[in-house]
């Protein structure tokens, strides 16, 4: 940021009095320009067993498989965020569940959030921003090609613990990502 929001004035970054770290700080005006993680939220879909899951057809990580997941907009709950993320990626309508998985993605400055779900009605296809969609068996999921680390923590645990009845939401801090 080099321009404050609430007047156009140039900002520079110091440690504002009474906090601990370095802020964007408007020295016309005075605003704090804070900037905080950005929520992901998703659906682990499930259909008579098996598990919805989206081939993802954009950047980053394109060709890899995860769960529909996107970031929450202004003026919606997360539930809401989690259906609204079925429907684009996967065409799906859910009925969400409880929920599963908490990651923390630091390198990213984001918070990824998963409920369980299920098909309201069993058509499900690709949205624009994905490939292909699948049904797949817990034994089925393609483990080696699962596009981020969050992804790979929220589906292990729901087909390791909650597919078993237990209702323990899954608290993780996930590694970096690598592109290679």
């Amino acid at each position: 940021m080099n321009f404050c929001s609430q007047c156009g004035q140039p900002v520079a970054i110091r440690i504002p009095d009474g906090d601990n770290r370095p802020r964007a700080v408007c020295g016309a005006c005075g605003t704090i320009h804070y900037e905080n993680p950005k929520v992901v939220v998703g659906c682990i879909p499930e259909h008579g067993g098996q598990i919805l899951l989206c081939r993802r057809g954009i950047e980053p990580r394109s060709g890899y498989w995860t769960m529909p997941a996107g970031f929450l907009e202004i003026g919606e709950s997360m539930a809401e965020g989690a259906i609204r993320e079925t429907w684009e990626e996967a065409r799906a309508r859910v009925d969400i569940g409880s929920l599963v998985a908490v990651v923390d993605i630091v390198h990213a400055g984001q918070v990824h959030v998963f409920y369980s779900g299920t098909l309201a009605e069993p058509g499900f296809a690709p949205g624009e921003e994905t490939l292909e969609t699948r049904l797949f068996g817990p034994g089925d999921i393609p483990w080696g090609e699962l596009a981020f680390p969050s992804v790979r923590v929220a589906l292990e645990h729901y087909v390791e613990a909650h597919l078993q009845g237990d209702g323990a939401v899954r608290l993780a801090t996930a590694p970096r990502i690598r592109h290679d």
